[in-house]
């Protein structure tokens, strides 16, 4: 199971059989672990990872930025408010909760500054329960990996 996990986060659309192979069990097999690993979540989903320099490309934008956000209160129900509304918002593609320090870091993608400030304005100027907000805005993308280490011991 483990070293199907580590395959499926390398390539999630190679098929049964290869998988199978790789594995050393029959193809049958093979498809019950898989569905037993969705069943119990540890496989939350599979999507295709899209390549955001070359989207830019063609899109004409591309923005991406990694923003710290603190609050002013940091009761339960404060937290879980900020929360809920980040997640939401589509250009948010991980939101944090993080300690110490800020209180949320966010990883944000808008389609240029226009959409970044819109969000903004959605999400801190709006909220007067926002004390402090950095933005980090990339310039370039060293490493990206969506893989969680696996231990095959």
């Amino acid at each position: 199971d483990l070293q199907l996990l580590n395959l499926l986060q390398a390539d999630a659309a190679q098929s049964n059989q290869a998988l199978a192979e790789q594995v050393h069990v029959s193809p049958p097999t093979c498809l019950r672990r898989v569905k037993r690993l969705h069943d119990v979540g540890l496989i939350e989903r599979q999507v295709a990872i899209l390549q955001p320099d070359r989207l830019a490309a063609l899109q004409g934008h591309g923005l991406a930025c990694i923003v710290e956000v603190s609050l002013d209160r940091q009761g339960a129900e404060q937290l879980d408010a900020f929360e809920a509304r980040a997640v939401q918002e589509a250009a948010v593609q991980q939101c944090w909760r993080v300690s110490p320090g800020p209180d949320f870091v966010l990883v944000v993608h808008t389609r240029d500054m226009p959409g970044y400030l819109a969000l903004s304005q959605r999400l801190f100027t709006g909220d007067a329960n926002v004390r402090n907000v950095k933005a980090f805005f990339a310039t370039r993308r060293a490493k990206f990996e969506t893989k969680v280490p696996v231990a095959l011991d």
